[in-house]
Order: structure tokens, then C-alpha cells, then sequence
């Protein structure tokens, strides 16, 4: 995760999960500095980084994607 800034980092392994990680995030966006969690996986962690801060492999700030309908079941049935 070069280029990015770490503010703080949990395992994943921890019995509540990204909670603590999120709890951080949280914390540091409510005192002013927007934060985001996200999982480094060759790091086997949580990071809670600046959020909007460049995507060091595309070079620009990471956009969520669209939320999409729920496509038809193959078969026709309602899930």
C-alpha cells in the first residue's frame, strides 16, 4: 500500500473483526480528519487510511461503485 498513509492498522484476526478498525475511522472523521478503513490483504490487516488520498495504482482517489439492481435468478426464481 505505498502512497498511502497508515493512521492505524488492526489484525483481521481480532474476534470483532474490522469493528475496531471502523470504531478508529469513526473516531478520526468525527475530530476532523476523514478517514477510511481498508483491508491490506498481503498485510493480513485492517488499515484505517485518509480517505479521497490517491489510489497509488490507478493515480487518482478510488471511487465507490454504483450500487446495481439485483439481477434475475437464472431460473425465474425470487430470491
Amino acid at each position: 500500500m505505498a502512497g498511502r498513509e497508515i493512521l492505524a492498522d488492526f489484525l483481521a484476526g481480532n474476534p470483532r473483526g474490522s469493528w475496531p478498525a471502523e470504531e478508529k475511522a469513526a473516531e478520526l472523521t468525527a475530530s476532523g480528519t476523514p478517514a477510511t478503513v481498508v483491508m491490506s490483504l498481503a498485510d493480513d490487516a485492517f488499515l484505517v487510511v485518509l480517505e479521497g488520498e490517491p489510489d497509488p495504482e490507478h493515480g487518482r482517489a478510488k471511487e465507490p461503485l454504483p450500487i446495481r439492481p439485483p439481477r434475475p435468478h437464472p431460473q425465474g426464481v425470487t430470491l
